[in-house]
Protein backbone atom coordinates (compact mmCIF):
# COMPACT_ATOMS: atom_id res chain seq x y z
CA UNK A 1 0.00 0.00 0.00
CA UNK A 2 1.57 3.36 -1.02
CA UNK A 3 1.90 6.31 1.37
CA UNK A 4 -0.98 8.75 1.83
CA UNK A 5 -1.48 11.31 -0.97
CA UNK A 6 1.03 14.06 -1.51
CA UNK A 7 3.94 13.19 0.78
CA UNK A 8 6.72 15.79 0.57
CA UNK A 9 9.79 15.26 -1.59
CA UNK A 10 11.73 15.61 1.66
CA UNK A 11 10.63 15.93 5.26
CA UNK A 12 13.72 17.97 6.12
CA UNK A 13 13.23 21.09 8.22
CA UNK A 14 13.73 24.23 6.08
CA UNK A 15 15.18 27.41 7.50
CA UNK A 16 12.99 30.42 6.80
CA UNK A 17 10.08 28.22 5.73
CA UNK A 18 9.21 25.88 8.60
CA UNK A 19 8.53 26.97 12.20
CA UNK A 20 11.62 27.10 14.42
CA UNK A 21 9.79 25.61 17.38
CA UNK A 22 12.04 25.04 20.38
CA UNK A 23 15.23 24.77 18.35
CA UNK A 24 18.28 26.87 19.05
CA UNK A 25 21.15 27.19 16.60
CA UNK A 26 24.92 27.35 16.75
CA UNK A 27 27.24 28.06 13.85
CA UNK A 28 30.52 26.25 14.45
CA UNK A 29 33.79 27.98 13.57
CA UNK A 30 35.88 26.92 10.61
CA UNK A 31 35.62 23.96 8.24
CA UNK A 32 34.98 20.44 9.49
CA UNK A 33 37.55 17.91 8.28
CA UNK A 34 36.02 14.43 8.21
CA UNK A 35 37.55 11.06 9.04
CA UNK A 36 37.02 9.73 5.52
CA UNK A 37 38.69 12.75 3.93
CA UNK A 38 35.79 15.04 3.11
CA UNK A 39 35.34 18.62 4.26
CA UNK A 40 32.22 20.57 5.19
CA UNK A 41 33.00 24.27 4.90
CA UNK A 42 30.66 25.36 7.66
CA UNK A 43 28.43 23.44 10.05
CA UNK A 44 25.32 24.66 11.80
CA UNK A 45 23.82 22.69 14.68
CA UNK A 46 20.22 22.71 15.85
CA UNK A 47 19.81 21.84 19.51
CA UNK A 48 17.41 22.17 22.39
CA UNK A 49 18.07 22.72 26.08
CA UNK A 50 16.16 22.28 29.34
CA UNK A 51 17.15 23.63 32.74
CA UNK A 52 19.93 26.10 33.45
CA UNK A 53 23.71 25.78 33.29
CA UNK A 54 25.18 26.42 36.72
CA UNK A 55 27.95 28.92 37.42
CA UNK A 56 30.66 26.25 37.25
CA UNK A 57 29.20 24.73 34.05
CA UNK A 58 29.28 21.41 35.87
CA UNK A 59 25.69 20.20 35.65
CA UNK A 60 25.37 19.61 31.90
CA UNK A 61 24.05 16.33 30.47
CA UNK A 62 24.25 15.50 26.77
CA UNK A 63 21.33 13.44 25.42
CA UNK A 64 21.89 11.81 22.02
CA UNK A 65 19.14 10.68 19.66
CA UNK A 66 18.85 7.57 17.50
CA UNK A 67 18.66 7.28 13.70
CA UNK A 68 15.40 9.11 12.99
CA UNK A 69 15.29 11.20 16.16
CA UNK A 70 16.19 14.86 16.47
CA UNK A 71 16.78 17.57 19.06
CA UNK A 72 13.18 17.49 20.32
CA UNK A 73 13.83 15.04 23.14
CA UNK A 74 11.24 16.63 25.44
CA UNK A 75 8.19 18.83 25.10
CA UNK A 76 4.85 18.67 23.33
CA UNK A 77 4.12 18.47 19.64
CA UNK A 78 3.56 21.87 18.08
CA UNK A 79 4.76 24.21 15.33
CA UNK A 80 8.08 22.86 14.08
CA UNK A 81 7.69 19.59 16.01
CA UNK A 82 5.31 17.04 14.50
CA UNK A 83 5.46 14.81 17.57
CA UNK A 84 6.17 15.08 21.30
CA UNK A 85 9.68 14.64 22.63
CA UNK A 86 11.03 11.14 22.08
CA UNK A 87 12.20 10.91 25.75
CA UNK A 88 9.65 13.31 27.17
CA UNK A 89 9.00 11.14 30.21
CA UNK A 90 12.65 11.35 31.27
CA UNK A 91 13.40 15.08 30.95
CA UNK A 92 11.79 17.73 33.13
CA UNK A 93 11.35 18.93 36.72
CA UNK A 94 11.54 15.99 39.10
CA UNK A 95 12.11 13.45 36.34
CA UNK A 96 15.17 11.22 35.95
CA UNK A 97 16.92 14.00 34.04
CA UNK A 98 15.78 16.61 36.52
CA UNK A 99 15.86 20.02 34.88
CA UNK A 100 15.62 21.74 38.26
CA UNK A 101 19.24 20.75 38.86
CA UNK A 102 20.58 19.60 35.47
CA UNK A 103 21.19 21.43 32.21
CA UNK A 104 20.12 19.00 29.49
CA UNK A 105 21.29 19.46 25.89
CA UNK A 106 20.02 17.46 22.89
CA UNK A 107 21.55 18.30 19.48
CA UNK A 108 20.40 17.18 16.06
CA UNK A 109 23.21 15.05 14.65
CA UNK A 110 25.60 15.98 11.83
CA UNK A 111 24.03 14.71 8.61
CA UNK A 112 20.54 14.98 10.08
CA UNK A 113 17.61 16.83 8.61
CA UNK A 114 16.06 18.79 11.46
CA UNK A 115 18.22 21.90 11.51
CA UNK A 116 21.78 20.58 11.61
CA UNK A 117 23.82 20.63 8.40
CA UNK A 118 23.14 17.59 6.23
CA UNK A 119 22.37 16.50 2.66
CA UNK A 120 19.23 18.66 2.41
CA UNK A 121 21.02 21.81 3.64
CA UNK A 122 22.25 24.62 1.45
CA UNK A 123 25.90 24.28 0.43
CA UNK A 124 28.03 27.44 0.17
CA UNK A 125 26.84 27.89 -3.44
CA UNK A 126 23.23 28.10 -2.25
CA UNK A 127 22.15 24.76 -3.72
CA UNK A 128 21.35 21.69 -1.62
CA UNK A 129 24.33 19.45 -0.94
CA UNK A 130 22.49 16.42 -2.31
CA UNK A 131 24.95 14.03 -3.96
CA UNK A 132 27.86 16.26 -2.92
CA UNK A 133 27.31 15.49 0.76
CA UNK A 134 30.35 13.56 2.04
CA UNK A 135 30.42 10.35 4.07
CA UNK A 136 30.41 10.97 7.81
CA UNK A 137 31.26 8.67 10.70
CA UNK A 138 30.14 8.38 14.30
CA UNK A 139 33.45 10.05 15.20
CA UNK A 140 32.67 13.02 12.94
CA UNK A 141 29.31 13.41 14.65
CA UNK A 142 31.00 13.46 18.06
CA UNK A 143 33.51 16.07 16.84
CA UNK A 144 30.57 18.33 15.99
CA UNK A 145 28.99 17.70 19.40
CA UNK A 146 32.30 18.57 21.08
CA UNK A 147 32.44 21.82 19.11
CA UNK A 148 28.88 22.58 20.19
CA UNK A 149 29.90 22.00 23.82
CA UNK A 150 32.72 24.51 23.34
CA UNK A 151 30.26 27.03 21.91
CA UNK A 152 28.02 26.55 24.96
CA UNK A 153 30.90 26.95 27.40
CA UNK A 154 30.75 23.32 28.54
CA UNK A 155 34.20 21.83 29.06
CA UNK A 156 32.98 18.63 30.71
CA UNK A 157 29.68 16.75 30.67
CA UNK A 158 28.28 15.39 33.90
CA UNK A 159 26.95 12.56 31.73
CA UNK A 160 26.50 11.60 28.09
CA UNK A 161 23.41 9.45 27.53
CA UNK A 162 22.18 7.76 24.36
CA UNK A 163 20.52 4.70 22.88
CA UNK A 164 20.99 2.92 19.55
CA UNK A 165 22.85 5.37 17.28
CA UNK A 166 22.93 7.74 20.27
CA UNK A 167 24.56 4.98 22.29
CA UNK A 168 27.22 4.62 19.61
CA UNK A 169 28.03 8.29 20.00
CA UNK A 170 28.10 7.98 23.79
CA UNK A 171 30.69 5.19 23.44
CA UNK A 172 32.70 7.33 21.03
CA UNK A 173 32.58 10.27 23.44
CA UNK A 174 34.13 8.11 26.16
CA UNK A 175 37.09 6.94 24.09
CA UNK A 176 37.54 10.12 22.04
CA UNK A 177 37.19 12.70 24.81
CA UNK A 178 37.66 10.88 28.14
CA UNK A 179 38.69 14.11 29.85
CA UNK A 180 35.39 15.75 28.98
CA UNK A 181 32.96 13.14 30.33
CA UNK A 182 32.20 12.17 33.94
CA UNK A 183 30.07 9.18 32.91
CA UNK A 184 28.44 7.64 29.85
CA UNK A 185 25.16 5.74 29.77
CA UNK A 186 24.92 3.46 26.74
CA UNK A 187 21.70 1.69 25.77
CA UNK A 188 20.86 -0.81 23.04
CA UNK A 189 23.95 -0.78 20.85
CA UNK A 190 27.26 -2.58 20.39
CA UNK A 191 30.92 -1.68 19.98
CA UNK A 192 31.04 -2.39 16.25
CA UNK A 193 28.46 -3.06 13.55
CA UNK A 194 27.66 -6.75 13.06
CA UNK A 195 27.34 -8.55 9.75
CA UNK A 196 23.57 -8.89 10.20
CA UNK A 197 23.13 -5.20 10.97
CA UNK A 198 25.22 -4.23 7.95
CA UNK A 199 23.17 -6.56 5.76
CA UNK A 200 19.83 -5.24 7.04
CA UNK A 201 20.97 -1.65 6.57
CA UNK A 202 22.36 -2.29 3.09
CA UNK A 203 18.99 -3.58 1.87
CA UNK A 204 17.24 -0.51 3.30
CA UNK A 205 19.70 1.80 1.55
CA UNK A 206 19.25 -0.01 -1.74
CA UNK A 207 15.50 0.50 -1.47
CA UNK A 208 16.16 4.25 -1.36
CA UNK A 209 18.95 4.53 -3.93
CA UNK A 210 17.14 2.29 -6.44
CA UNK A 211 14.07 4.55 -6.31
CA UNK A 212 14.03 6.58 -9.57
CA UNK A 213 13.19 9.63 -7.46
CA UNK A 214 16.57 9.39 -5.72
CA UNK A 215 18.28 10.81 -8.82
CA UNK A 216 21.74 10.15 -7.41
CA UNK A 217 20.84 12.10 -4.28
CA UNK A 218 19.94 15.32 -6.11
CA UNK A 219 16.18 15.40 -5.55
CA UNK A 220 16.01 18.28 -3.05
CA UNK A 221 14.35 21.54 -3.94
CA UNK A 222 14.59 24.30 -1.35
CA UNK A 223 12.43 26.93 -3.04
CA UNK A 224 9.06 26.75 -4.78
CA UNK A 225 6.77 23.79 -5.31
CA UNK A 226 8.43 20.43 -6.10
CA UNK A 227 8.73 19.77 -9.81
CA UNK A 228 9.78 16.11 -9.69
CA UNK A 229 9.05 13.29 -7.23
CA UNK A 230 11.62 12.36 -4.65
CA UNK A 231 12.49 8.94 -3.22
CA UNK A 232 9.47 8.77 -0.92
CA UNK A 233 8.59 5.22 -1.95
CA UNK A 234 12.13 4.00 -1.31
CA UNK A 235 12.33 5.74 2.06
CA UNK A 236 8.95 4.30 3.02
CA UNK A 237 10.09 0.80 2.08
CA UNK A 238 13.29 1.23 4.10
CA UNK A 239 11.24 2.28 7.11
CA UNK A 240 8.98 -0.74 6.77
CA UNK A 241 11.99 -3.06 6.87
CA UNK A 242 13.50 -1.19 9.79
CA UNK A 243 10.27 -1.19 11.78
CA UNK A 244 10.12 -4.98 11.76
CA UNK A 245 13.64 -5.11 13.22
CA UNK A 246 12.79 -2.53 15.88
CA UNK A 247 10.08 -4.73 17.45
CA UNK A 248 10.15 -8.29 18.73
CA UNK A 249 8.59 -11.25 16.95
CA UNK A 250 6.52 -11.97 20.06
CA UNK A 251 5.07 -8.45 20.14
CA UNK A 252 4.15 -8.46 16.46
CA UNK A 253 2.47 -11.84 16.85
CA UNK A 254 0.54 -10.75 19.93
CA UNK A 255 -0.62 -7.49 18.35
CA UNK A 256 -1.38 -8.61 14.82
CA UNK A 257 -0.93 -12.36 14.19
CA UNK A 258 -2.33 -13.10 10.71
CA UNK A 259 -5.45 -10.98 11.19
CA UNK A 260 -6.93 -9.22 8.18
CA UNK A 261 -8.75 -5.89 8.17
CA UNK A 262 -12.16 -5.37 6.51
CA UNK A 263 -10.37 -3.90 3.47
CA UNK A 264 -8.42 -7.16 3.03
CA UNK A 265 -5.07 -5.84 4.23
CA UNK A 266 -3.12 -7.67 6.89
CA UNK A 267 -3.14 -5.68 10.12
CA UNK A 268 0.65 -5.88 10.43
CA UNK A 269 1.07 -4.51 6.90
CA UNK A 270 -1.16 -1.52 7.71
CA UNK A 271 0.95 -0.94 10.82
CA UNK A 272 4.12 -0.84 8.71
CA UNK A 273 2.45 1.41 6.14
CA UNK A 274 1.50 3.83 8.91
CA UNK A 275 5.08 4.08 10.18
CA UNK A 276 6.40 4.51 6.66
CA UNK A 277 4.01 7.36 5.90
CA UNK A 278 4.85 9.13 9.16
CA UNK A 279 8.59 8.97 8.49
CA UNK A 280 8.34 10.15 4.89
CA UNK A 281 6.56 13.28 6.13
CA UNK A 282 9.16 14.22 8.74
CA UNK A 283 12.50 12.87 7.50
CA UNK A 284 14.86 13.11 4.55
CA UNK A 285 16.03 10.17 2.46
CA UNK A 286 19.53 11.61 2.13
CA UNK A 287 19.86 11.86 5.88
CA UNK A 288 18.56 8.31 6.25
CA UNK A 289 21.29 7.11 3.88
CA UNK A 290 24.01 9.20 5.55
CA UNK A 291 23.19 8.20 9.11
CA UNK A 292 22.66 4.54 8.25
CA UNK A 293 26.04 4.40 6.57
CA UNK A 294 27.58 5.92 9.71
CA UNK A 295 26.05 3.08 11.75
CA UNK A 296 27.30 0.50 9.24
CA UNK A 297 30.88 1.74 9.70
CA UNK A 298 30.63 2.17 13.47
CA UNK A 299 33.66 0.74 15.28
CA UNK A 300 34.71 2.27 18.58
CA UNK A 301 38.09 0.53 18.22
CA UNK A 302 39.01 1.95 14.82
CA UNK A 303 42.51 3.38 15.05
CA UNK A 304 42.72 2.34 18.72
CA UNK A 305 43.94 -1.23 18.47
CA UNK A 306 40.46 -2.76 18.27
CA UNK A 307 37.35 -2.18 20.32
CA UNK A 308 38.31 -4.53 23.16
CA UNK A 309 41.56 -2.69 23.78
CA UNK A 310 39.91 0.71 23.42
CA UNK A 311 37.17 -0.04 25.93
CA UNK A 312 39.42 -1.79 28.45
CA UNK A 313 41.74 1.21 28.46
CA UNK A 314 39.01 3.84 28.73
CA UNK A 315 38.98 5.50 32.19
CA UNK A 316 35.42 6.85 31.93
CA UNK A 317 32.79 5.14 34.15
CA UNK A 318 30.25 3.28 32.04
CA UNK A 319 26.65 2.27 32.54
CA UNK A 320 25.54 -0.31 29.98
CA UNK A 321 21.92 -1.34 29.45
CA UNK A 322 20.16 -3.55 26.91
CA UNK A 323 16.65 -4.68 26.06
CA UNK A 324 16.17 -8.40 26.61
CA UNK A 325 13.94 -8.82 23.52
CA UNK A 326 16.09 -6.70 21.16
CA UNK A 327 16.85 -8.61 17.96
CA UNK A 328 18.51 -5.74 16.07
CA UNK A 329 21.08 -5.03 18.80
CA UNK A 330 20.75 -8.25 20.85
CA UNK A 331 21.61 -8.11 24.51
CA UNK A 332 24.75 -10.19 23.99
CA UNK A 333 26.29 -7.06 22.46
CA UNK A 334 25.61 -5.04 25.61
CA UNK A 335 26.91 -7.93 27.74
CA UNK A 336 30.14 -7.73 25.78
CA UNK A 337 30.36 -3.98 26.41
CA UNK A 338 29.71 -4.53 30.11
CA UNK A 339 32.38 -7.23 30.32
CA UNK A 340 34.97 -5.08 28.55
CA UNK A 341 34.27 -2.05 30.75
CA UNK A 342 34.01 -4.04 33.97
CA UNK A 343 30.46 -3.07 34.92
CA UNK A 344 27.27 -5.06 35.51
CA UNK A 345 24.80 -5.20 32.66
CA UNK A 346 21.49 -3.44 33.30
CA UNK A 347 18.59 -5.29 31.68
CA UNK A 348 15.48 -3.55 30.39
CA UNK A 349 12.71 -6.13 30.44
CA UNK A 350 10.36 -5.59 27.52
CA UNK A 351 8.42 -7.50 24.87
CA UNK A 352 8.79 -4.53 22.51
CA UNK A 353 12.25 -5.22 21.12
CA UNK A 354 14.84 -2.60 20.26
CA UNK A 355 12.35 0.23 20.75
CA UNK A 356 12.21 -0.72 24.42
CA UNK A 357 14.95 1.81 25.18
CA UNK A 358 12.49 4.51 24.06
CA UNK A 359 9.27 2.99 25.38
CA UNK A 360 10.14 1.49 28.77
CA UNK A 361 10.48 4.91 30.32
CA UNK A 362 10.13 3.82 33.95
CA UNK A 363 12.93 1.28 33.66
CA UNK A 364 15.26 3.68 31.88
CA UNK A 365 14.42 6.34 34.49
CA UNK A 366 15.37 3.93 37.28
CA UNK A 367 18.75 3.29 35.62
CA UNK A 368 19.43 7.01 35.24
CA UNK A 369 18.40 7.83 38.81
CA UNK A 370 20.70 5.08 40.06
CA UNK A 371 23.81 6.24 38.24
CA UNK A 372 23.56 10.01 37.91
CA UNK A 373 24.87 12.20 40.72
CA UNK A 374 22.35 12.93 43.46
CA UNK A 375 21.54 16.54 44.35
Amino acid sequence: MPPSPDPPVSGAWRAGVDPVGDRRFARLPGPLHLERGGVVAQVGVAYETWGRLDAAAGNAVLVLHALTGDSHAAGPAGPGHPGPGWWDGLIGPGRALDTERLFVVAPNVLGGCQGTTGPASRAPDGRPFGSRWPEVTIGDQVDVEAALADALGIRRWSAVVGGSMGGMRALEWAVRHPGRVDRVVVLACGAVATAEQIGLYAVQLQAITDDPGWRGGDYHQLDGPPQLPGPQLGLGLARRMAQVSYRSEAELEARFAARVQPDGAFEVVSYLDHHADRLVRRFDAGSYVTLTRAMMTQDVGRGRGGYAAALRACPVPFTIAGVDSDRLYPIRLQQELADLTGVPLRRIHSHRGHDGFLLEVDQVAAILRDVLPSP
